[in-house]
């Protein structure tokens, strides 16, 4: 045996535990950026594109790319969430005959997201699901559940008290039951919310829907 052989095969005995600690980080990196890119869309297609059917196809494309990423990386809360919030944003837009079973596959995407980790994305699991079960009609149309909803959202604050969105859909919910002070209480906290640099088209497009909802509960 040579001495380069030998060489070659210590270099390589070192190197190969150091290769195996960091391919998880790389994967892990790979999935946040998958991830952005999918969240970044849906802030493009939300707060940028005009006009309905547009918005629609546009949607369509990302329900497509989203559902990639649950299958390249099985078992991750943070694909599975995105999945069921481009899913809701697609029932949002959905004429009556969708717009139910699509909430409802948004509902069963972010449940398993929330199973997995219930503060994923600073608790954006519990308030996605906390969202669409006080934004889903009660039964015997539905299965909207306030007593389920307000639970979800009041965890979600937990885990991110000053956010953005988690104040600014607590804030939504109250103005919805008639308590126009506590929604203006917490619209105005989630202005107070520190901007995103990261995600400056949902940071401005959000402030905008925080600053229309505080003129109703005004």
């Amino acid at each position: 045996m040579t001495h380069h052989t030998n060489l070659r095969r210590i270099i390589l005995a070192t190197a190969a535990p150091l290769l195996a600690a960091l391919l998880p980080t790389a994967a892990l990196a790979d999935m946040a950026s998958d991830v952005k890119a999918v969240n970044d869309g849906w802030a493009h297609i939300t707060y940028e594109i005009k006009g309905s059917s547009t918005q629609t196809k546009a949607l369509d494309q990302l329900a497509k790319q989203a559902n990639t990423l649950v299958a390249r990386y099985p078992g991750k809360a943070e694909p599975l969430l995105w999945a069921g919030i481009v899913t809701s944003e697609q029932a949002n837009r959905a004429n009556f005959f969708h717009k139910l079973g699509l909430a409802t596959k948004a509902r069963d995407l972010i449940a398993k997201a929330y199973a997995i980790d219930p503060r994923a994305a600073d608790g954006g699991a519990a308030l996605s699901l906390g969202v669409l079960y006080y934004k889903v009609p009660g039964s015997p149309l539905a299965w909207g559940d306030d007593e389920r909803a307000v639970k979800l959202l009041k965890q979600a604050l937990a885990t991110d008290p000053n956010g953005l969105d988690t104040n600014y859909f607590y804030g939504d919910y109250l103005l919805a039951q008639g308590d126009k002070a506590g929604a203006r209480a917490y619209l105005q906290k989630a202005l107070r919310a520190p901007h995103d640099a990261s995600r400056p088209v949902w940071d401005a497009g959000r402030r905008r829907e925080a600053r229309d909802l505080l003129s109703k509960a005004g």
